[in-house]
């Protein structure tokens, strides 16, 4: 596996993110402006991490889905803990254990799992598969 890359995609992946998730609270159409931002979040992970895979397997092919989107999360995780949780929610009243303990945290890392594996399942392994008969 290359972890560098893998990190730096993750990297980039967060930082997009983290940016779709500001940018909605300064474009309302739901009332509830938190609610939004995280449905708006939930729905980009998708194409993001997809997209991710896709820049991650165009070099190497021999790692299961299930590392590089572990990695991808990891990243995420430890730039939101340096980052995100001390600019973005600290200051709005919240904490690291809000932050960490939320369903919605949660639900966007085994989202970040479940996209590389199917990614993996459907790009990369049937192409070797594909490759080999």
């Amino acid at each position: 596996m290359k972890q560098l890359r893998a990190i730096g995609i993750g990297v980039i992946i967060w930082i997009i993110g983290v940016s779709l998730y500001t940018l909605s609270f300064y474009i309302q159409v739901l009332q509830n402006a938190e609610q939004q931002a995280n449905m708006l979040l939930f729905i980009s992970v998708i194409p993001l991490v997809w997209y991710g895979a896709r820049l991650y397997y165009k070099k190497e092919t021999n790692t299961h889905g299930y590392w590089v989107g572990q990695t991808f999360f990891l990243t995420a995780t430890a730039l939101d803990a340096i980052i995100t949780v001390p600019v973005f929610v600290i200051p709005n009243g919240g904490s690291y254990y809000q932050f960490f303990t939320d369903l919605g945290f949660w639900l966007i890392g085994f989202e970040f799992l479940g996209i590389t594996v199917l990614y993996w399942y459907i790009k990369v392994e049937i192409n070797k598969q594909n490759q080999i008969t």
